[in-house]
């Protein structure tokens, strides 16, 4: 099938050391053989060999644009599984534009977001899951999001969802052969052998809906509030994490009027931090503001830090923390450690039974428990990927659930006593749930759509 040629710049749009133009498609060839021009004036680079890379010149009109390297790749053994020209530039700006303006000029149109990959998955060579994988590992913020999605685009999802589509479809097979020809082919007893089945599909389809959680938080962040009365240090938690003065800190109780938000790499995790204004019955106005403020955006939290001043006695407004961390994932500073105490981490205990660290934030002492305590609240220590996913897509998790849903429908059948060709309808609703994910049967607007959100050039 002939397809237009498409090229862009694959590089980021500011000055580098090196641009990368790339060329796909049909033509590809024989444009570079229009604008390359190499010592041996004569010589074309589509009759080089494939994978390979020559030196040379891009020119126009016989004037030369830029020195550059220029890696051939025949197909299909590209990335798009077509021919492709990677021209290698200086990275300048001006320069790396003329450069693609002459490609564009031999009858080549600019490629639209995310084509390339887009022809990688038309052509065969990814499914649609591996193909957004590729845009999850451009927009990773950490490293554990950047290990889930290369995990993903190795096609560990894949393998997981043609292992169920794989066993759906021999059940369904042998559903049909088994009411065309019953002479030969007895179904009898199937309905407690598919049961058994079911029971192994709907566990692996919850583990991975249950995993999207976790996904999430690797992805986006965990929605890190911290909380605490006036002067306990909530401000100087917020600096020493992002490691500058980002919050101001004074003697003077309730500096913080509003919430202060930070985003920060603690090794693997991303933590979302939203600093607030202490926790306290206030006259001021704008105080008050930023308290009832504190308040509702720890009710929408992931993970509460509540800064407590062990040099101050409980009173009232602690009480009201309490509360708010009921049920919450909660870790418990109990800060200024270096000052004489007023409170015991055993008086704490008997209100709240989530964790608890004796810190001091001017001896720095007791943050390095930190990190590997928000590994055990939130991925129970076992934070590090090798075989497994976590799945961070919307879109697969839907097609997850309804397929999960169409499965307890076919339990619902067997135990109903409803013939064995009800079981059929909802066994091919999951197996075209599941393959959606893939990218079967799915509406060109709804590939469109995934593909626009790329960045141009991949």
């Amino acid at each position: 099938m002939k397809t237009d040629t498409i090229a862009a710049i694959a590089t980021g749009a500011s000055s580098g050391g090196i641009s990368i133009i790339r060329i796909s498609g049909d033509e590809a060839f024989n444009v570079i053989d229009k604008i390359y021009q190499s010592k041996k004036k004569n010589k074309l680079l589509s009759t080089e060999n494939s994978h390979t890379i020559h030196y040379g010149y891009i020119v126009d009109e016989n004037q030369i644009i830029d020195e550059v390297m220029v890696t051939l790749m025949k197909a299909p053994s590209t990335y798009t599984r077509e021919n492709v020209v990677e021209i290698n530039c200086h990275g300048g700006v001006v320069v790396t534009r003329k450069i693609l303006e002459t490609v564009l000029k031999h009858g080549v149109r600019l490629a639209e977001p995310g084509e390339f990959t887009k022809r990688a998955f038309l052509n065969g060579r990814i499914d649609l899951s591996q193909a957004e994988a590729v845009c999850d590992i451009i927009n990773a913020k950490n490293e554990l999001a950047l290990k889930n999605s290369i995990n993903q685009l190795k096609g560990r999802e894949l393998e997981i969802i043609q292992t169920l589509r794989d066993g759906i479809l021999r059940d369904m097979a042998f559903i049909e052969a088994a009411l065309d020809d019953p002479e030969h082919i007895s179904i009898d007893g199937f309905s407690d052998e598919l049961l058994v089945k079911l029971d192994k599909y709907c566990e692996d389809l919850e583990k991975l809906i249950s995993s999207s959680k976790n996904g999430r938080l690797i992805t986006e962040g965990i929605k890190t509030v911290i909380l605490g009365k006036p002067n306990a240090g909530k401000s100087s938690l917020l600096n020493i994490l992002v490691r500058e003065d980002r919050a101001i800190v004074t003697d003077i109780a309730g500096t913080t009027r509003d919430t202060l938000e930070e985003t920060i790499q603690l090794n693997e995790i991303t933590l979302n931090i939203i600093d607030t204004a202490g926790i306290r019955n206030t006259d001021d106005i704008v105080e008050k503001i930023g308290v009832k403020k504190a308040i509702n955006v720890a009710q929408e939290a992931d993970l509460i830090i509540y800064v407590i001043d062990s040099s101050a006695p409980l009173d009232e407004n602690d009480e009201l923390i309490f509360s708010l961390i009921k049920d919450k994932k909660a870790i418990l500073l109990l800060n200024k450690s270096d000052l004489p105490s007023k409170i015991s981490a055993e008086d704490i205990k008997k209100k709240t039974s989530n964790p608890i660290i004796s810190t001091s934030f001017i001896e720095y002492t007791g943050l390095d428990q930190l990190e590997n305590l928000i590994k055990d609240l939130f991925f129970k220590g076992e934070i590090t990927i090798n075989e497994d996913i976590f799945i961070t897509n919307q879109r697969h998790i839907e097609a997850f659930k309804s397929a999960l849903d169409a499965l307890n429908m076919v339990r619902k059948s067997i135990n109903d006593g409803m013939p064995e060709d009800f079981y059929s309808i909802d066994l091919m609703a999951a197996y075209d749930e599941l393959g959606k994910i893939l990218g079967e049967n799915v509406e060109e607007d709804l590939i469109n759509m995934i593909f626009s959100e790329f960045c141009m050039g991949k």
